[in-house]
């Protein structure tokens, strides 16, 4: 069996870190490169911290529209933590996370709106 129980996975072949551009870029080795940006990293970290122990515990993020990244750190051979500059950094983000994201980037940020917006939040941090 190839991959893992859950598909294949796909492995990155270059990561590019854009502080500047408050921007991640991974090329995987089928072809596909996704740009994520820092603030949408933050509000689909995996950490227990946003996702919860299940379902009904996942978090919303709010107030992180200028949020950026310090540096990448190795996890392995499967994985790279993001340490982003508002301190957070308990989430490992695996090649298959990363790569599900970036496939489903356009809905999952889709969603995160209409959470904020139903809970009355802000993409701005509070003054």
């Amino acid at each position: 069996m190839s991959g893992d129980d859950f598909g294949t996975v796909h492995w990155p072949t270059e990561i590019r870190l854009k502080k500047e551009e408050k921007r991640l870029e991974v090329d995987f080795d089928d072809g596909r490169t996704f740009s994520y940006p820092a603030e949408f990293l933050r509000v689909v970290s995996p950490s227990a911290e946003v996702q919860g122990h299940n379902p009904s515990q996942k978090q919303t993020v709010a107030g992180r529209r200028h949020v950026g990244i310090m540096r990448l750190e190795p996890v392995g051979n499967y994985a790279i933590r993001i340490v982003f500059d508002d301190l957070h950094d308990s989430g490992i983000y695996t090649w298959k996370y990363l790569y599900e994201i970036g496939t489903e980037q356009e809905s999952l940020w889709a969603e995160y709106l209409e959470e904020l917006q139903a809970k009355g939040l802000s993409r701005d941090p509070r003054r």
